[in-house]
């Protein structure tokens, strides 16, 4: 299969890529700076020529360094300009030019406000309570509006991602913790990019009636910093205190049963352990 990624350079994408190649796809990556066999492209400019790709996966996200939740920073027109408007510009060109198959790399944000503890089904009412999920909700129901039986789309509602790589999401607090700063306990839902990527890829080959189209929520493990920060001090002799437990009440879980049914097994805490050690280099 020959696959378009946009983001395939970032955290979260370069996972994507590496096992759509891996599984012996032809990866075309969509960036800035792309690779001599990618094609430029910015969220906020033209769309380059996609056809001849069977597939399209869009990862790219653009706002401010290190913000998700509030990545727009002081600019909410550009941001969805960007984020939305050339999201949904580049699914009509991937439709447009004979693609088959696109899919969203959503977020766990478009459920928004429900309750904690709120089981957080895909059928499930969208109540985003920040401008990046409402965002990322308004690309999915535009994307799902351009599926048709020849472009069969879904949306992947990911949490937070983890895994190795420069730069990964705890870099920061595993430096504090080995440093004797204080840690805010805290519990989350996690899933590692290998683990996402298993289930992008998965979905790109499913049956088209099995997409529907609709999302499909990927979460692996309820995380409490605890626990981690437990791991990472026996595998370095870190000392320093651990942060108290946080309540774990107060996290809505995600119910993965739509994905898991396809045949999607995530690692668990065998992936996280076997990753640390990466991680802490």
């Amino acid at each position: 299969m020959k696959i378009a990624l946009t983001g395939g350079t970032g955290l979260v994408g370069r996972f994507l890529a590496e096992a759509a190649r891996a599984a012996g796809h032809q990866v075309t990556l969509l960036s800035r700076s792309p690779p001599p066999d990618g094609l430029r492209y910015d969220l906020a400019g033209e769309v380059p020529d996609l056809a001849g790709h069977d597939a399209l996966i869009h990862a790219a996200f653009q706002h401010e360094p290190g913000r998700y939740r509030g990545g727009e920073g002081t600019d909410p027109v550009g941001f969805l300009a960007a984020n939305r408007d050339g999201s949904l510009r580049l699914f009509a060109a991937a439709r447009a030019a004979g693609l088959a198959r696109a899919l969203f790399l959503s977020t766990r944000a478009v459920y928004g406000d429900h309750p904690a503890g709120t089981v957080l089904a895909e059928g499930l009412d969208l109540r985003p309570d920040t401008l990046y999920g409402q965002m990322k909700a308004d690309v999915e129901q535009g994307l799902a509006a351009l599926s048709s039986p020849n472009f069969s789309t879904a949306s992947l509602r990911a949490t937070g991602v983890y895994g190795p790589g420069p730069g990964h999401k705890w870099t920061g607090l595993f430096a504090d913790f080995r440093a004797g700063r204080p840690i805010a306990p805290r519990v989350a839902t996690e899933v590692h990019g290998d683990d996402l990527a298993a289930a992008a890829l998965l979905l790109l080959e499913a049956p088209a009636e099995t997409l529907a189209p609709q999302a499909f929520n990927v979460s692996d493990l309820t995380l409490d910093l605890h626990d981690l920060l437990a791991e990472v001090a026996r595998l370095t002799g870190c000392a320093a205190p651990l942060p108290p437990r946080a309540d774990a009440a107060r996290v809505s879980a995600m119910d993965c049963t739509r994905l898991r049914a396809l045949g999607w097994q995530p690692g668990g805490w065998p992936r996280l352990r076997a990753s640390l050690p990466a991680m802490l280099d």
